[in-house]
């Protein structure tokens, strides 16, 4: 197959002559430049497990290309390890990655006017950040997910990254033993592969085959595990197919296409962070979303899987149970899905899952019927009020009773607010409020794993409300709200909060509400002044300027 802009490109003869001569350099020969060029963005560093395992799929993906008559063009992407940088100054470049990654993949793409590219990635930002370049870019493409890790073992249980961070909290406050602390410490990370529940990694990586952008069945695949070499050499196969046919992203992620995503995000009980994540990716795809939609989706699609972290099971054992397909199926049967939507593999949905199961096996509990839900509605709820007109976002299962109305407790950054869990200053009926941590005031909208992980292990989550314009971790659960919009450093009501304050946060009435009068609030709006920028130079100087709301999707580039 020729490549139609590459043919182009040698057809205007001498004058391209010099590009030609690059190739050769390479080791091209004169037959190659007939084929499609395609770019293997390679996530692969030794920065992060969730990472450490993706050159062997780079390497299956170049082969797999070679074979299917393509030229692989393979180029770098950055990450940060969000469990690596939690908790630490580290941690607001991790939502800065995002954009840095799509930047990446907008540019080689762009820069050497490539025919396609294949995207590999594995922690967090690395599939919205992928998403984001390849719709930028509108060049047909394929995601591969890098894979989930094994879960580590201690004394018959599970564990996971998010393990740790509860052990924190039991350990000051006298549960656990030095012994036990430290061996979960050691134990919890196996090896290479993203944290292993349905936390914001594989929550993304489950979306995005939901969406129609990666092969079925790939999302929960472990990264240890052989099958995700056979994956990922038929994602090259794929995508070469493509290529032929002109399918490009914007063909595929449509208005439909998101809302199916979003019906598995809520159906699996996945991730806060992927309501930013897909307002960006509809943003750079041109789809009118916003963030009322979740709303809307989840109040008719239930939770049907029983995932952590406010569940018992890892993606692995979602794997093993069938998958996203077979949680798809359940789904499409229910009406719950749009199945004539077009996948990259040039079927629609509904082909694709033509020969799964109707319904679940019977000797697996992961996945429910749609009859026997864990719960009747999705789980991310967008809250409003006085505290969050542009709507704030809160993961409500898993709780008795998703409503608290108690004295605010404030801090200006996360790590005063995790001194006041550790020095056990925080008590059951309080709300906590952590500010000036959303995407303008932090900068880069940092992750509160480490203060939420500590209320757990205290024994707090479900006594202690806690609200942020910041974000928090895919393994996040307790009475919490976050992406609280406007945020602090734009003048939102979070901003004018005072210590004692009575705060309701209602799951049920869909309510953020601090219970101060409007003249109070406009009192305290005319003696407030933003405070200075915490940076002035540099990368995440350029975020706090350019950053949108997070209601927005925190995207760089909405100049409108």
């Amino acid at each position: 197959m020729t490549s139609n802009r590459r043919s182009r490109n040698i057809t205007e003869g001498v004058a391209r002559a010099p590009n030609r001569s690059m190739y050769y350099g390479m080791g091209y020969t004169e037959g190659d430049f007939g084929k499609p060029m395609i770019g293997v963005a390679n996530g692969h560093s030794t920065i992060t497990p969730c990472n450490s395992g993706l050159q062997k799929l780079a390497d299956a993906a170049v082969e797999g290309l070679k074979a299917a008559g393509a030229n692989p063009q393979v180029f770098g992407v950055p990450t940060i390890s969000d469990g690596m940088s939690m908790g630490t100054e580290g941690m607001k470049y991790s939502l800065v990655s995002r954009e840095v990654i799509a930047d990446c993949i907008e540019t080689c793409v762009g820069g050497q006017w490539m025919d396609g590219v294949l995207v590999i990635g594995g922690c967090d930002k690395n599939m919205p950040g992928g998403m984001m370049g390849m719709l930028r870019a509108n060049v047909p493409a394929i995601y591969v997910y890098g894979g989930t890790i094994l879960p580590g073992r201690y004394k018959g249980q599970d564990l996971n990254i998010v393990s740790v961070f509860e052990a924190v909290g039991q350990f000051t406050a006298g549960k656990m033993s030095e012994e036990d602390f430290c061996e979960i410490e050691k134990r919890a990370i196996p090896g290479s592969g993203s944290c292993g529940g349905m936390y914001t990694a594989n929550t993304m990586s489950s979306a995005i085959e939901a969406l129609g952008m990666s092969i079925p069945g790939s999302s929960t695949l472990a990264n240890v595990e052989d099958p995700i070499l056979a994956y990922t050499a038929e994602a090259a196969r794929v995508l070469v197919e493509a290529v032929k046919a002109d399918l490009k992203p914007r063909d595929i992620v449509t208005r439909k296409s998101i809302e199916n995503a979003v019906a598995v995000i809520m159906a699996t009980g996945g991730s806060t962070n992927a309501v930013l994540h897909f307002l960006a990716m509809a943003h750079c795809a041109g789809v009118e979303w916003s963030i009322d939609d979740f709303e809307r989706v989840r109040q008719k699609v239930p939770v049907i899987c029983d995932l952590k972290p406010s569940g018992k099971y890892m993606a692995i054992d979602l794997h093993r149970a069938g998958g996203i397909p077979q949680v798809m199926k359940v789904l499409l049967n229910a009406g719950l899905l749009h199945g004539d939507c077009i996948t990259i593999t040039g079927k629609t949905v509904a082909e694709n899952l033509k020969d799964v199961p109707d319904q679940p096996r019977a000797d697996q509990d992961v996945i429910r019927p749609i009859s026997n839900p864990i719960y009747a509605q999705g789980h991310l709820a967008i809250l409003k009020g006085n505290l969050s007109p542009e709507g704030a976002v809160a993961k409500i299962t898993g709780l008795k009773n998703p409503k608290i109305t108690g004295p605010a407790r404030v801090f200006d950054d996360e790590q005063s607010a995790l001194a006041a869990i550790m020095d056990r200053k925080i008590n059951a009926g309080d709300v906590m409020v952590l500010r000036y941590l959303g995407p303008k005031g932090a900068p880069g909208m940092p992750e509160m794993l480490a203060p939420t992980g500590a209320l757990i292990g205290q024994g707090l989550g479900e006594s202690v409300g806690l609200i942020t314009d910041g974000r928090f971790s895919g393994g996040t659960w307790g009475m919490v709200v976050g992406h609280v919009a406007p945020e602090a450093y734009a003048g939102g009501v979070i901003a004018l909060v005072h210590e004692g304050d009575s705060i309701t946060i209602d799951a049920h009435t869909l309510t953020l509400q601090l219970n101060v009068s409007d003249q109070e609030i406009a009192r305290r709006r005319a003696a407030w002044a933003p405070p200075p920028p915490r940076y002035t130079r540099g990368v995440l100087a350029k975020f706090a300027k350019n950053a949108s709301s997070a209601s927005l999707g925190a995207v760089l580039d909405r100049y409108e």
